[in-house]
């Protein structure tokens, strides 16, 4: 096939595009719903990865004295804290001391909190403790809060496993919307180039009456196809990335101490994946419909 010749089924390829517009935009719009939710789903379930492994990984605790305690009990729970094996480290932490910490990390915590300062604070006095032993964790936490006077401990493990079960829930959550997509996006893309077919079926007839193969008929459908999936695989990635961007920074304005994957360093990489998947998903497309055509109709087809 001559350079002129691949110009010439390209250059067709565009301006079916260009003529049926309404059912190209609707295929652009399907597949980028589906790009954007598999890029959203996987990037919400990779976050809940990473703060799973953090906390999971983190053998510091807050334990958590009741609000009625005097400081001279403090001090004894404190005492009986760091005479059992497993506790590394235990430093107090007064409930003042707390709140200033929290009107640090908040972004305009000192006006929000201010009226909580001196005798209205309803935070406890607390402890931070590390262990030695991770593997000892349940046996440590039953004896911490068998101490009269200790009320609560921030239990990381109970949160690492309700994240875990919210990750598998979005996990199969958006397995199911994906897939619903994918199947929609294939079927409106294999009808956009069936429309295009329909129009040039004459053509079509004489191109295949005078020798052309199939092979040369397909080309501007699949480009037709392929044109669809990069439109769609760009702004999918443009698109995600911009708002991932802005949630990040929402997210660490309300939450600064949160692990959240930075995507900056991996632009080009979506770009690339989201380019390669919508092409996959336009050249799926266009070759089913102009290959159901052509094998339901052979060479003396007129619709």
């Amino acid at each position: 096939m001559s350079l002129h010749s691949i110009g010439y089924l390209f250059r067709e390829g565009i301006k079916s595009l260009l003529k049926n517009r309404t059912m190209c935009i609707a295929s652009i719009g399907v597949l980028i719903s589906c790009l954007l939710m598999t890029g959203i789903a996987g990037l919400l379930s990779l976050n809940l990865s990473v703060t799973m492994e953090s906390i999971e990984g983190n053998n510091t605790l807050t334990v958590m004295l009741r609000q009625d305690v005097p400081s001279l009990t403090a001090v004894r729970i404190g005492e009986e804290i760091r005479q059992i094996d497993n506790v590394a480290e235990c430093t107090f932490v007064p409930k003042d001391s707390a709140l200033e910490g929290i009107m640090a990390d908040v972004d305009g915590g000192t006006d929000l909190f201010e009226e909580f300062a001196g005798d209205e604070n309803p935070l406890p006095d607390s402890y931070k403790i590390s262990l030695s032993d991770l593997s000892l964790y349940d046996e440590t936490i039953s004896a911490i809060t068998a101490i009269d006077g200790v009320d609560s401990i921030s239990d990381y493990r109970a949160v690492a496993n309700k994240l875990s079960s919210l990750d598998r829930l979005v996990r199969y959550c958006s397995i199911g919307i994906v897939i619903i997509l994918a199947v929609v996006s294939l079927f409106i893309i294999a009808n956009t180039v069936k429309v295009t077919i329909f129009s040039r079926r004459v053509e079509i007839n004489i191109m295949k009456s005078v020798g052309a193969t199939n092979g040369f008929v397909r080309v501007p459908f699949i480009v037709e196809g392929i044109i669809i999936g990069i439109i769609s695989g760009l702004v999918s990635a443009t698109v995600l990335y911009f708002a991932y961007d802005q949630a990040v920074e929402v997210v660490y304005g309300l939450a600064p101490w949160l692990t959240i994957v930075n995507i900056r360093p991996y632009v080009w990489l979506i770009y690339g994946g989201y380019l390669v998947v919508g092409m996959l998903f336009g050249l799926l497309g266009g070759t089913i419909s102009i290959g159901k055509y052509l094998k339901k109709q052979g060479e003396n087809a007129i619709i």
